[in-house]
């Protein structure tokens, strides 16, 4: 046996998506970080034999699975490339890439975290080391830093360490909070095992083992939905131990979900009731997936009312978009649904003091176990919700250990500066960062996407319900038209709704309304005469109520900027009003409604210079008129050719520039999560940019290339300079795109 001690200046533990996130945030802010996890690798899906989910967050609203921006982001867009199938080895794979392609940090893997050395009187507590245990090659570590993280899920090294925390449910009056019980109880989410089948193309038998449970003698046949051919994420429901310790009764737990599992199987096989002759089960998890364990307290709370409320926190680090998602504590075996959810009208924020100790100077956290209650936590506890806490609380961390401050003491605009700059999933919040010179630069371009004009149809579609066009008001909308399928002489009613917080995309407030004639025909432009002028530049949400025999026409790709969307009832469970539940893009997504919307200012080049990464309000970027055919050879053209379409940044004197990023938009409202949940069709998002180079201005008006990119699949590239550069204006010329039929350009930035 070997006893090591290892300083850094910030120890993580844990490798979830949270842990890896956070790492990853501090190491590339120039923090040496040791990332401790007892997992064999790095994930959160093979690694630990559970296959999980990682949903959470949107960047639209639209979906909710979280993939805008920041590391989480990058994982997604590297995924989609590398693993379009979703093979859970693979992620784990692209995960580990990441991890090592940062020197700073160095990876324990199999380490068990079992002790912490902490000093100080309960209210001002501070973590000095703590020690792991590596079994496979008998190494006994003490890890030494200044910032701790703990993103263990389970809270391990925090209650260790005396931070406070919590297990269960709080009572409903202690944060007026209407789906938390009367009182207060120990009561948890249960854990759950995944399992996988494949067809095996011929005759398998199956021999249950004596511990398979009957589940004919059980209500899971009435309750639940069994069908064969069903993934094992779709057996979510296999959830045990919420009236149980999830951590101390863990085996116990275990041996009744294995037993569960094989008795569905033994159903499936042998009941006679599925065609399942050539099916075989593949694997079945050993580890269970717990939900719900330790939560820490911090400065805030979290809870109910700031999630379906949208609280706009000053201190915002991170948002998530999944529902409220509580399920019940007889788990499998309880004989209401499965789970209620409650979905606020778009994203919500996470403040930063949810995310440090109350009592711990030198503690963060971030995943699972955030300072927030059981109810609000239904919906924090998603995974890639964890990953944008863990950059969030990786950031912090870096700032606390290089200024030499808690986290407590720590500036939160420095804090905000900092995530913003490093592409954090922070919605609202424009950069206003003082070394960004491009922000006080002055935009151009070659050409923009002045019109809202999508007038190519598709195919029709039957007005059976109503139908949602969300589009930008920027500066005005007006002069709206919709292309009108008619059987018979008809009139449509047409509703523009303000959605709200800029984040939102559902109809909250109505703002106008018009009843148009329509005569019998087909394919006839219909002016609504609606406009609407917001005080400033924002999205609206059109309703184009649901009228018999009428019809509008879709278009066979996207628009920018455009969302189509259909009305469907909710479910006679669901709570009501839940707008975001109604309106779906089912059958609609990657297309829109056929339209002339008049002028729009939404795509202007200066929008690439207005400090935000992502949409609010509007979509924030560069959008070019359409590109010529053939306009991708231009990337590789002398300087000063610059035919195709391009993006300038100019100031009145030159400046010295020594980096250069360009942020590409990697369409927010496209869903990646393909981790045995769907396939997307293409391996790099279509609106990122392919091929471009970056120029410089020389004195003399011609054009110096800085970088060429070729084959480019990442939104956000930075290009360090080999020695400075003084010019008054930088351009991006755009060779091509990943199959877009425009170049969109997020954000430019230029730093000395």
């Amino acid at each position: 046996m070997r006893n090591e001690t290892v300083r850094h200046d910030l120890t993580v533990v844990g490798g979830g998506l949270a842990g890896v996130c956070a790492a990853v945030a501090a190491a590339r802010l120039g923090r040496s970080v040791a990332l401790v996890t007892n997992r064999p690798v790095l994930g959160g899906n093979a690694s630990s034999e559970v296959r999980v989910w990682v949903c959470g967050a949107t960047g639209h609203g639209r979906n909710h699975y979280a993939r805008e921006g920041g590391i989480m982001g990058e994982l997604f867009v590297e995924n989609q490339f590398r693993n379009p199938d979703g093979n859970p080895y693979y992620w784990d794979a692209v995960v580990l890439d990441a991890v090592r392609a940062e020197p700073l940090i160095s990876l324990y893997l199999n380490t068990d975290v079992r002790e912490v050395d902490a000093e100080g009187p309960d209210d001002a507590r501070r973590i000095t080391a703590v020690t792991g245990w590596t079994m496979g090659s008998e190494r006994l570590i003490r890890f030494e830093s200044d910032v701790f993280l703990d993103c263990t899920g389970d809270g391990l090294v925090g209650a260790l360490a005396g931070a406070r925390h919590r297990i269960g449910r709080e009572a409903r009056a202690e944060y007026g909070e209407a789906w938390a019980p009367e009182t207060a109880d120990d009561i948890t989410l249960g854990s759950t095992l995944l399992f996988y089948t494949k067809d095996a193309g011929h005759p398998v038998k199956y021999v249950p083992p004596s511990f398979a449970k009957d589940i004919g003698e059980t209500s899971i046949p009435q309750r639940r939905i069994i069908k064969a051919g069903d993934n094992g994420c779709a057996y979510w429901w296999i959830e045990f131990g919420g009236e149980l310790d999830t951590v101390h009764d863990n085996e116990r737990i275990r041996d009744e979900l294995w037993s569960v599992i094989h008795g569905i199987w033994d159903h499936i096989k042998n009941s006679g009731e599925f065609d399942a002759d050539t099916m075989t089960l593949e694997w079945v998890g050993s580890v269970p997936g717990k939900r719900e364990y330790r939560r820490f307290l911090g400065d805030y709370v979290l809870h109910q009312s700031d999630i379906l409320g949208q609280t706009e926190f000053a201190d915002r680090v991170a948002f998530g978009g999944w529902s409220i998602d509580l399920h019940p504590p007889q788990g499998m075996y309880a004989t209401e649904a499965a789970a209620k959810q409650r979905y606020a009208d778009g994203v919500y924020h996470i403040p930063y003091r949810s995310l440090y100790s109350v009592n711990t100077d030198n503690l963060l956290f971030a995943g699972r176990n955030i300072s927030a209650s059981h109810v609000a936590f239904g919906s924090t506890r998603v995974m890639a919700t964890c990953a944008t806490l863990g950059q969030a609380a990786g950031t912090a961390a870096a700032l606390c250990a290089e200024r030499g401050v808690t986290p407590r003491e720590l500036d939160v605009p420095t804090l905000h500066r900092t995530l913003l700059r490093e592409d954090a999933s922070v919605v609202g919040l424009a950069s206003a960062d003082p070394a960004d010179l491009a922000l006080s630069g002055t935009a151009t371009a070659s050409s923009t996407l002045s019109a809202l004009t999508v007038d190519t149809p598709h195919e029709p579609w039957p007005l059976t319900a109503d139908a949602g066009i969300v589009l930008p008001a920027d500066p005005v909308l007006a002069g709206l038209e919709l292309l009108v399928d008619a059987d018979r002489d008809t009139e449509l009613t047409v509703d523009v709704y303000d959605p709200g917080p800029g984040q939102n995309y559902v109809p909250r407030h109505l703002v106008a309304t018009a009843t148009v004639p329509v005569p019998a025909g087909g394919k006839q432009w219909v002016d609504t005469g609606l406009r609407w002028t917001p005080d400033t530049p924002r999205n609206a949400f059109v309703v184009v109520r649901a009228a018999a025999g009428a019809g509008l026409y879709t278009t066979a790709g996207p628009t920018p900027g455009v969302l189509a969307l259909t009305r469907v009832p909710l479910r006679p469970q669901d709570e009501s009003p839940q707008p975001l539940r109604e309106w779906t893009d089912a059958g609609l997504l990657r297309r829109a409604f056929c339209l002339r919307a008049g002028a729009t200012s939404a795509f202007a080049p200066q929008r690439a210079l207005d400090g935000y990464a992502r949409p609010y309000a509007g979509p924030h970027m560069w959008v070019s008129a359409p590109l010529d055919e053939g306009v991708g050879e231009t990337v590789g053209q002398a300087a000063g050719e610059a035919v195709g379409a391009w993006l300038q940044v100019a100031w009145p004197e030159p400046v010295t520039l020594g980096r250069i990023e360009v942020v590409a938009d990697d369409d927010v409202n496209e869903d990646l999560i393909n981790l045995h949940h769907h396939r997307t069709p293409f391996d790099t998002m279509p609106t990122l940019l392919r091929d471009y180079r970056v120029e410089a201005r020389r004195p003399d008006g011609t054009w110096q290339v800085l970088a060429r990119v070729r084959d480019n699949r990442r939104r956000r590239v930075a290009h360090p300079l080999a020695r400075p550069v003084a010019t008054d204006a930088v351009r991006i010329v755009v060779g091509a795109t990943n199959g877009a039929a425009s170049a969109h350009i997020v954000s430019v930035r230029a730093y000395a």
